[in-house]
């Protein structure tokens, strides 16, 4: 059997639980199993819904009782689901905690996946970034990156290096302008920009590290700096981005080159809250997953080589995308592309 198992219910699981659920069929998996930590009353009725989509519930046993008194009928225990899965997608903040603890020492499991927090849980991945460097047998465990550092990483693809692969990138300069919190949360907001600290001496925060360290599994060593502020909203993380190229390039090319990448929308909007509604009423549960959403009249080249814009990033939906497909390579490396295309008609290419 082929057995998916989802680690968390947060921000990232609880989509995920149900993206693999409905589809099941489609990405041939025959069960899908999550774990849920906490009992909480005022999540039964998100724990309930998953299960009727076809997932089933695994908690600790210490506290399976006060699931049940919820309600709840879990089938499995925690460990017992990781051992029996066959790819298990750890969407908690503390996955290299729980591999230390739990994932080392499971037999099943031919894969594990962590989100973009859990820095040296595996190999770094993006769909459509670095594929190629994925391998079969060998990269038991894969880090998916944060969305953010999706936007960078498909902006840097489409418009600094050629189909080939050669690189025209000299210097790339991020400004990343994230949201305070998910429309889910109630903890977490800030009452103004609240600007962060550059703890890295080369990458300054570490979208720019996770940038260069995904694009380092190809052979490259890219020249990337980013900065990031929490602004104090709860719609779409926004990314302002510089790219100095080795050759001169116009804006119309840049235009054709994000047209060309079927993982970049465009847009003619201009503020987070028009695309945000854009994603709700057109997307999969309210999310885009396309990588990026380049705003048009925000681009500019400078001094004939420097790109200049602002882009918009469909968190939760970039990642999501890419768990997917790395869910589907563990599953069966020749069946990939057939089984996610059900979920291009979510990839835009204008919003």
């Amino acid at each position: 059997m082929k057995i998916v198992h989802v680690v968390g219910t947060g921000t990232i699981g609880e989509p995920l639980i149900g993206l693999l659920a409905d589809n099941k069929e489609h990405f041939g998996i025959d069960e899908v199993t999550f774990h849920k930590r906490t009992p909480l009353v005022t999540e039964r009725a998100k724990v309930n819904d998953l299960v009727r989509r076809g997932a089933a519930l695994a908690v600790d046993e210490n506290r399976r009782a006060t699931f049940e008194e919820l309600g709840h009928s879990p089938k499995y225990e925690a460990m017992e689901a990781i051992e029996r899965a066959t790819v298990v997608i750890d969407c908690t903040p503390v996955g290299n905690q729980n591999k230390d603890e739990m994932y080392e020492r499971a037999k099943g499991p031919i894969g594990f996946l962590a989100q973009g927090s859990e820095y040296g849980f595996g190999k770094m991945y993006a769909r459509g970034v670095n594929d190629e460097a994925l391998v079969a047998g060998h990269d038991r465990y894969i880090q998916v990156v944060s969305c953010n550092t999706h936007n960078i990483a498909v902006l840097i693809k489409a418009l600094a290096m050629d189909p080939d692969g050669t690189n025209h990138l000299v210097d790339g300069r991020f400004l990343c302008m994230r949201r305070a919190n998910d429309i889910s949360q109630d903890g977490g907001y800030v009452a103004s920009p609240t600007v962060g600290s550059h703890g890295d001496e080369r990458f300054g925060t570490h979208h720019a590290r996770d940038a260069h360290d995904l694009f380092a599994t190809l052979g490259y060593d890219l020249n990337l700096y980013s900065s990031a502020v929490k602004l104090n909203t709860q719609y779409m993380h926004s990314l302002h981005f510089s790219l100095t190229l080795d050759r001169e390039i116009t804006l119309d090319e840049v235009k054709e080159r994000l047209a060309a990448n079927t993982r970049i929308a465009v847009t003619h909007k201009k503020s987070a809250n028009q695309v945000f509604s854009f994603g709700r009423d057109h997307g999969w549960y309210g999310r885009i997953l396309s990588q990026a959403v380049v705003a048009l009249d925000s681009l500019a080249v400078r001094n004939g080589n420097e790109i200049v814009g602002f882009s918009f990033t469909p968190q939760d939906g970039n990642p999501l995308l890419s768990t997917i497909a790395a869910v589907l390579w563990y599953l069966d490396p020749s069946t990939v592309e057939d089984r996610i295309n059900i979920l291009r008609r979510y990839l835009f290419t204008e919003i």
